[in-house]
């Protein structure tokens, strides 16, 4: 094959991918990705100066952005904008490597309830619902994305009190998420990042 025929199917199969990338990420954009899980409510009362800062990931269901990774912490700071400055940062052991993903968020309604949405992704935005939090120290919270694939317990330090845990697990489990295939994040003390 020349080089001619080459280039040509090259920009043929980059065409069909960005098309099927394109469609793909309008059904998922257009299918109300920033939703609740039926059944489950956001917290009321919320008070986002309070969820600012480090969390660390005790536990998540699992999906393809985090498989693998350990030492997982979510940073939230304010944008500019009156948005939330995401960062996702976790470990990956087999490749020695830090991977880290950078979004933003918005409430989706009322400011005072734990109902946002984060993209990573350009314009295309993902339920961030806070469906239980330790309202008195914000040091616990859990978060659902828009349906029952997604699932994250989060806590102020690497560790969760075992109670606190098995009660975040047992409200998860009564809003029929499937807790039985929860990953527990292991938070071993790693080497930080180079900034």
């Amino acid at each position: 094959m020349n080089s001619v025929q080459d280039n040509e199917r090259r920009r043929g199969l980059r065409a069909r991918l960005a098309s099927t990338a394109a469609a793909l990420l309008t059904a998922v954009s257009v299918g109300g990705c920033v939703g609740l899980p039926d059944g489950a409510s956001a917290v009321d009362g919320f008070q986002l100066d309070r969820y600012l800062g480090t969390w660390y990931e005790i536990a998540r269901l699992d999906h393809s952005f985090e498989r693998g990774l350990s030492n997982v912490t979510a940073n939230y700071s304010m944008r500019d904008d009156g948005g939330v400055h995401v960062i996702n940062r976790g470990y990956n052991e087999p490749k020695d490597k830090w991977s880290e993903a950078t979004g933003k968020a918005y409430f989706v309604g009322d400011a005072d309830v734990g109902q946002l949405k984060v993209s990573f992704f350009g314009p295309f935005y993902g339920g961030y619902n806070i469906i239980a939090l330790d309202k008195q120290d914000y040091q616990y919270s859990l978060v659902a994305g828009p349906n029952r694939k997604y699932l994250w317990i989060l806590s102020r330090s690497p560790q969760l009190d075992p109670g606190v845990l098995a009660k975040l697990i047992e409200k998860a489990r009564g809003l029929d998420f499937p807790v039985d295939e929860l990953i527990y994040v292991d938070q071993q003390a790693t080497a930080a990042p180079a900034s």
